[in-house]
C-alpha cells in the first residue's frame, strides 16, 4: 500500500502566519505539523509516500524531509496548482499509485490514542473496498457526517449538515483499494467546485464495500486549521510529552520501531538535532535500545 499526504492550500485562516510559510510546516509544539501526518502513515506500515503541495512550499518540504531515505522510506512530491479538493488527490497522484492501494491522509490532521496502530494496520490489511475513520464531535455541522441506521450500519455521508443525521465526524484519513483512481477521475466538481472526497466514499458505500474504523473515547483527532485550533493541539501534545516522558509523531523512533532503519542508523540520527529537546530525547532513547 501507498501513501499520499495533501499538505497544498493557502491556509488563509491562519493569515498572516502563513501568509509566506505553508500551514503544514508550522510548529505543533516541538515538531513541524507534517511530521504528526506522516507518523500515523508510517505506523500503518506504508513507506512509499506522495506529498502534494503548491510549487512555493516544495522546496521547503523537500528541504526538512528529503527523499525518506534517512528514515528508511520512500518520499516523493508532486504540485498542486490549485485547491481543487481532496478527491484530485487520486489524479495527481495516478502515476504514484499505479496498481497499489492508496491512504490519504490530510497534513493538518492529528491523530492519537492507544490501540490506534492496531486500527490503522487493520485498514491497511483490508484488500478490497475502503475505509474511513470517524470520530465523534460536539459540533458536527462543521463537517461530513455519517448517517447510522438502527442497527449502526452507515447509510450515507452528509456534508455540512444543518440538521446532522449523527455526531459522528469523517476525519481527514482514508483507505482505498485501486479502484480509487478511476473512481476519482470520475467525480465532477460540487457546487464549490471542488472535486469532494464524500463523492468518493458514496461510490464506496453504494456498493457495499465501505468499511469504518470507531474512534471513540481515548483518542484524540486534532484539526490544526485556524488559530484556536492551532493551539490546542500544540498544548496537547506538549501536556502528554511532558507528562509521559515519550514523544508523540517522532518520525525516528517510529521508523526503527516500524524496522524501517537499523539501530545504528537510528543513533546516527539522534546526533542531528544538537542539543534540541528533541535530539536529547533521541539520543536518550538510544541508549535504552
Amino acid at each position: 500500500m501507498k501513501g499520499i499526504i495533501l499538505a497544498g492550500g493557502t491556509g488563509s485562516r491562519l493569515h498572516p502566519i502563513t501568509s509566506v510559510v505553508n500551514k503544514q510546516l508550522l510548529p505543533v509544539y516541538d515538531k513541524p505539523m507534517i511530521y504528526y501526518p506522516l507518523s500515523t502513515l508510517m505506523l500503518a506500515g506504508i513507506s512509499e509516500i506522495l506529498l502534494i503541495s503548491t510549487e512555493a512550499a516544495l522546496p521547503a518540504f523537500k528541504a526538512l524531509l528529503g527523499d525518506g531515505a534517512k528514515i528508511g522510506i520512500d518520499l516523493s512530491y508532486v504540485i498542486q496548482d490549485q485547491p481543487n479538493g481532496l478527491a484530485e488527490s487520486f489524479i495527481l497522484g495516478r502515476e504514484f499509485i499505479g496498481t497499489d492501494r492508496c491512504a490519504l491522509i490530510l497534513g493538518d490532521n492529528l491523530f492519537y490514542g492507544h490501540g490506534l496502530t492496531d486500527q490503522l494496520q487493520s485498514a491497511a490489511g483490508r484488500k478490497a473496498g475502503a475505509t474511513i475513520f470517524a470520530y465523534q464531535v460536539q459540533d458536527p455541522q462543521r463537517y461530513g457526517v455519517l448517517a447510522l441506521d438502527g442497527s449502526g450500519r452507515v447509510t450515507d455521508i452528509v456534508e455540512k449538515p444543518a440538521d446532522p443525521p449523527s455526531q459522528w465526524a469523517v476525519t481527514g484519513l482514508y483507505f482505498f483499494d485501486n479502484d480509487v483512481v478511476e473512481i476519482a477521475g470520475q467525480v465532477r466538481p460540487s457546487a464549490r467546485g471542488e472535486l469532494e472526497i464524500t463523492d468518493v466514499i458514496k461510490t464506496y458505500l453504494q456498493r457495499g464495500a465501505l468499511s469504518v474504523e470507531w474512534l471513540g473515547r481515548g483518542y484524540a483527532w486534532l484539526d490544526t486549521g485556524t488559530n484556536a485550533t492551532l493551539l490546542q493541539a500544540a498544548q496537547y501534545i506538549g501536556t502528554l510529552e511532558q507528562r509521559q516522558g515519550l514523544k508523540i509523531a517522532c518520525i525516528e523512533e517510529i521508523a526503527y520501531r516500524m524496522n524501517f532503519i537499523d539501530i545504528e542508523r537510528f543513533r546516527e540520527l539522534a546526533d542531528n538535532y544538537g542539543e534540541s529537546s528533541y535530539g536529547q530525547y533521541l539520543r536518550n532513547l538510544a541508549t535504552t535500545l
